[in-house]
């Protein structure tokens, strides 16, 4: 689904592009907005989180490898946006949110393992707070593309981290407090009373985001060496 979303982004976006270069007209739009020290907004977008797995002994093999799998859900985020400008090409920006997301593990078949305990389905909330350093281009009558990165903090609200069930009980533990870096692309679009921003965004933990199970080697995460975010976020910014 998100493949989608950013194809509809790049059509909207070129069809935008070639109005604006061939158009006779070309009256700018919101000429302050980019004016101002601070300024504010909201988005609302998509996500879909993954994980990526690093392990003790590594083995792909649907039969004998302990390899875990993956379900990748879309989710939702919703949240705020504060922008400092620097200069007139840079912008520092606070975009605290909370993003819902949903996983599906399969954890692989044996030792006790079997195809009725293998599957958890994970629904996490996020309070997720991105510090980015937004860097533009020039205006070109109504848009600009621009280019965005920094690191950012996630409160898992989800994550039975003090829990004391583990998989053995039927429960998935990870961390709650969570570091990341980010890195993404977007383009801002200046309508008539504001200016609307489509953006895409990657998302790449550092910390090991795993709680083990209390039973030594077990067979759930005793192969699991480390346990890392990586998310897909798409947003829509209204400012």
């Amino acid at each position: 689904m998100i493949r989608y979303f950013l194809l509809l982004i790049i059509l909207f976006s070129f069809t935008q592009t070639q109005a604006q270069l061939f158009s006779k007209e070309k009256v700018q739009q919101s000429v302050d907005i980019d004016n101002k020290r601070w300024s504010w907004g909201y988005f609302l977008g998509f996500n879909t989180y993954d994980f990526n797995f690093k392990y003790d002994e590594y083995d792909p093999s649907p039969r004998t490898g302990r390899e875990v799998g993956i379900q990748r859900n879309i989710g939702f985020n919703v949240g705020l946006l504060g922008n400092l400008k620097l200069h007139k090409n840079l912008d520092l920006r606070l975009q605290p949110g909370v993003n819902f997301a949903s996983r599906g593990f399969y954890f692989p078949l044996g030792n006790g393992v079997n195809e009725e305990n293998r599957y958890r389905e994970i629904n996490s909330t996020y309070i997720h707070v991105p510090l980015l350093l937004k860097i533009n281009t020039n205006r070109l009558n109504n848009f600009r593309p621009f280019i965005i990165g920094g690191v950012s903090y996630s409160a898992n609200l989800s994550s039975n981290e003090d829990k004391a069930d583990d998989n053995y009980d039927g429960q998935f533990r990870m961390t709650t407090n969570n570091y990341n870096w980010e890195i993404g692309f977007g383009i801002d679009f200046y309508l008539y009373y504001f200016k609307f921003t489509p953006s895409i965004r990657g998302v790449f933990g550092f910390n090991d985001e795993l709680v083990r199970d209390d039973t030594p080697n077990s067979q759930f995460t005793g192969n699991i060496d480390k346990m890392t975010t990586r998310a897909i976020f798409l947003n829509f910014t209204f400012q």
